[in-house]
């Protein structure tokens, strides 16, 4: 990887994130970006609780969907979701800190298909979301 594709997935990431106020209000926080992958975290808040007292499943489905979108935006031009799939494996409690890390898996001109792993504290998977892109600006 060059230092350049490494300054423009940072670049592209924290300007993405400058405007994406359903990830701040969510307490997300973008950790490490490498170009094609994106790593995200998020406290879960006593009111992210569904009525089993465990995360609401959509809320890890937005934190995973935010890491997804974090890593495909990465490359830099504007790219979004044309579709995902999630596989919820085991819950969420209130106060875990949850880690999403998505990865590129194929990047063509107009499409890619990214994986994201969503991680409790002892580093055990919540779920594993599949994330599909297409590039607007191509």
């Amino acid at each position: 990887m060059s230092d350049a594709a490494q300054q423009l997935a940072e670049a592209s990431v924290r300007g993405m994130y400058a405007g994406d106020r359903a990830s701040q209000a969510l307490g997300m926080q973008v950790g490490e970006v490498t170009p094609g992958h994106a790593q995200v975290a998020m406290i879960v808040r006593p009111d992210m609780a569904n009525g089993h007292g465990i995360c609401h499943g959509g809320l890890i489905f937005a934190l995973a969907d935010s890491a997804f979108a974090f890593a495909c935006n990465s490359h830099g031009g504007v790219v979004v979701a044309a579709g995902a799939t999630i596989d919820f494996l085991r819950p969420a409690r209130v106060g875990d800190r949850l880690v999403a890390l998505a990865v590129e898996r194929s990047r063509g001109r107009r499409t890619g298909v990214y994986d994201v792993t969503v991680q409790d504290p002892l580093g055990q998977v919540v779920a594993i979301f599949r994330g599909r892109s297409h590039r607007r600006d191509a």
